[in-house]
């Protein structure tokens, strides 16, 4: 997530079918929409991860990074860094939601030894080589999409509802419509094709495995595809701690430079 993915950092093998019927909810779109945004995720929560690259070619690049989030007065703040390799060691990763709902992202690189602000128009980039860009890794208003609820389905033995989310006019996004498949206890995205502003579907994104960690559902390995360069991120939690009682200072700008 990031979107109704939300946050991959608490960062989708499950086998995947579809069996469509009619929806059966009293649940609108926009309800169910709010529902997936308000889910509990903690109010504060620390963890490590193991990333996989994979190209076209089954060629796979290992990382790890660990992550800090925080939330007070419902905005989050989230601190991403890099641990290995040495290329990419140190490489930090900074996302502030502000009132009104501007996100600021900051990126720190160190063979550079500075940080730069992520600004709009690289919103549609690749984070760090990943297949999730910039725009993947921000919360964004549940009021500035559309949303239907077009039926049910299995992902696995889980009953999920069918959401289909747009953006409204006037909302900048590289999307043109998302798909989602969410869980009908959790209100987790358990999958999430992504469609671009020609109706192709360009990615996906998939929850793997998905554990109740301390009474909190938690996305434990998920995946995100590019259709088109055949290129899939993998991330696995290693370890995941929630409400230990970190604080915004804990994720902050002065923070970023710093190894965690």
């Amino acid at each position: 997530m990031m979107k109704l993915t939300a946050r991959w950092l608490i960062i989708p093998a499950f086998t995947v079918f579809f069996t469509c019927t009619a929806a059966a909810s009293d649940l609108t779109g926009q309800q169910l929409a709010q529902k997936v945004f308000d889910r509990d995720r903690g109010q504060d929560v620390t963890s490590s991860a193991q990333m996989v690259l994979v190209n076209s070619s089954g060629k796979k690049k290992a990382r790890k990074l660990v992550t800090l989030r925080v939330t007070e007065n419902g905005l989050e703040q989230q601190l991403l860094q890099f641990t290995d390799p040495a290329d990419i060691k140190g490489t930090g990763f900074l996302t502030i939601e502000q009132p009104g709902w501007e996100t600021e992202q900051f990126l720190y690189l160190p063979a550079l030894r500075r940080t730069r602000r992520i600004v709009a128009s690289q919103k549609s980039s690749r984070f760090v080589n990943t297949d999730f860009t910039y725009e993947d890794m921000e919360r964004h208003p549940v009021d500035n999409y559309t949303y239907k609820i077009t039926g049910s389905a299995k992902v696995g033995d889980i009953e999920c509802y069918i959401l289909e989310s747009s953006p409204k006019p006037g909302v900048e996004s590289q999307y043109s419509k998302t798909i989602s498949h969410v869980t009908k206890e959790s209100y987790v995205p358990l999958v999430a094709e992504y469609f671009d502003d020609k109706g192709t579907h360009i990615k996906t994104y998939k929850v793997m495995k998905l554990e109740n960690v301390q009474g909190i559902f938690t996305e434990m390995v998920i995946s995100m595809s590019d259709l088109k360069k055949k290129h899939t991120t993998y991330i696995k939690l290693e370890s995941v701690d929630y409400n230990k009682g970190i604080t915004k200072d804990d994720v902050s700008r002065n923070k970023l430079e710093t190894p965690l």
